[in-house]
């Protein structure tokens, strides 16, 4: 995926139409800690922001959590040609230029400078490889 000049990154056309269903194309862009960007529908936001705004703000790590999601929530509206705008300081945060990655991941979707997700990639599936096949109790009970 390329990044326009003016900052516009494309949705894939199989998700516009559901995305004008769902919430009328309102979406809500933030960092996440990997430095990559999540983008999701407004309600789905609107879920996850309650849930936040409820954690304890006397622990760090929640606290944390809240300034970096809440904090850099931007707002942002799929266009005619299926298109959102990311903001500069968002561009700037996830390192994005025209090549991006866009990985869907259920309920949202995350943003990718493409050189970064291609390393970060790399790395998971080392990691993968290293790993001496334990899996946690939730992942136990999946089966692919």
């Amino acid at each position: 995926m390329t990044l326009d000049a003016k900052g516009r990154l494309s949705i894939p056309t199989r998700y516009r139409a559901q995305l004008k269903t769902s919430c009328d194309g309102q979406m809500m862009m933030t960092v996440d800690r990997e430095h990559s960007l999540l983008l999701y529908p407004l309600p789905v936001w609107e879920d996850i922001e309650r849930k936040l705004i409820k954690l304890p703000t006397l622990n760090k790590q929640a606290r944390r959590l809240q300034r970096l999601l809440i904090g850099h929530a931007t707002e942002c509206e799929l266009d005619g040609q299926g298109r959102v705008l990311v903001s500069p300081p968002l561009r700037e945060f996830a390192g994005l230029d025209k090549k991006t990655v866009m990985i869907g991941q259920g309920n949202k979707f995350e943003i990718w400078n493409e050189q970064t997700w291609v390393t970060k990639r790399d790395i998971w599936f080392e990691e993968e490889s290293a790993e001496d096949g334990e899996l946690s109790p939730e992942l136990g009970t999946l089966s692919l």
